[in-house]
């Protein structure tokens, strides 16, 4: 009874002490210590990084402005992770005590236990590093993949972020990208139909559309090259469809193939030439009986 009233008397004396306050106000400094060098070095990188990217854009190797966006993100994210599990580290060394050495022996035997089950996200994550290194796709490119089509967001390690036009982020494990079709490659392709009407001459809407397609590089700095009228697509049932292609800079064949029928809709009616309209003819049944009724001269 004596030894438990002494251990008591002890572990009340600690708590009311000097010793208390001097060890909690130690542990305070030193968590302070860690956390401000932590957003410090963050910052310090990120800058270094961005940096670094700028210098290369002036030196003789250079790399696209999309891998660029790629690699700075991926280069941040890694330095963060190794960053931020350096400093719990420490806060579990310096400030806790705790063996972490004995600590990490432990996890590296459960790790290994659960790598077993973990089979996706390995997939996943040399799926990922096959992605960046590849240059299968890059921030910015308008993708599709695993039936999501859009912009990408991000590319992970162990998934890539992409939105859709609409506005919807979708992330997909790495492992599931099967398949990409990438349209930020090469350059895109407009390609507009022109209906004209039977009754108009073909040849005349022809010079027409032509001569305006030689204009059109002067008014579009998104066009490559002069869009070429490759002539009669198809025959419709009221109607002659002419097909024109256009080169333009990657992703911007939307938006010029709407110009483009702006300008042709604009210079045709300018010139006469009819663009068809649907045509709705009725027949009235009563006037075929009319029609069919003989004609009295009006005598009895």
């Amino acid at each position: 009874m004596d030894e438990v009233v002494t251990k008591w008397d002890e572990t009340v004396a600690y708590v009311t002490g000097p010793d208390l306050w001097v060890t909690l106000g130690l542990a305070a400094l030193k968590l302070i210590f860690i956390l401000g060098m932590t957003y410090l070095i963050i910052r310090v990188t990120r800058r270094v990084t961005t940096q670094f990217f700028e210098n290369r854009r002036k030196g003789p190797f250079k790399i696209t402005q999309r891998r660029e966006a790629t690699l700075k993100k991926l280069v941040v994210n890694t330095i963060n992770y190794i960053v931020y599990f350096t400093a719990f580290i420490m806060i579990l060394d310096d400030i806790f005590n705790l063996d972490v050495g004995a600590l990490l022996a432990g996890a590296g035997i459960a790790g290994l236990a659960i790598g077993f089950g973990a089979q996706n996200l390995v997939r996943d994550i040399i799926s990922g590093f096959f992605i960046i290194f590849e240059d299968q796709f890059s921030v910015g490119d308008y993708i599709q993949a695993s039936g999501v089509e859009g912009f990408v967001e991000e590319i992970g390690l162990r998934t890539s972020k992409i939105k859709s036009w609409t506005g919807e982020v979708n992330i997909l494990p790495n492992g599931n990208i099967t398949q990409v079709t990438n349209f930020s490659i090469h350059n895109s392709v407009a390609v507009v139909d022109v209906s004209i009407a039977y009754e108009g001459n073909i040849q005349r809407a022809e010079e027409v559309i032509s001569k305006l397609l030689e204009e059109l590089p002067e008014r579009y700095e998104n066009l490559i090259t002069v869009p070429e009228l490759l002539g009669v697509q198809a025959l419709g049932s009221s109607d002659v469809v002419m097909r024109i292609i256009a080169e333009t800079e990657p992703m911007e064949h939307w938006g010029v193939a709407r110009a483009i029928r702006k300008e042709v809709k604009t210079r045709l009616d300018a010139e006469g030439i009819e663009i068809p309209f649907p045509r709705l003819v009725m027949y009235s049944r009563h006037d075929e009986e009319d029609e069919k009724e003989p004609v009295h001269n009006g005598s009895k």
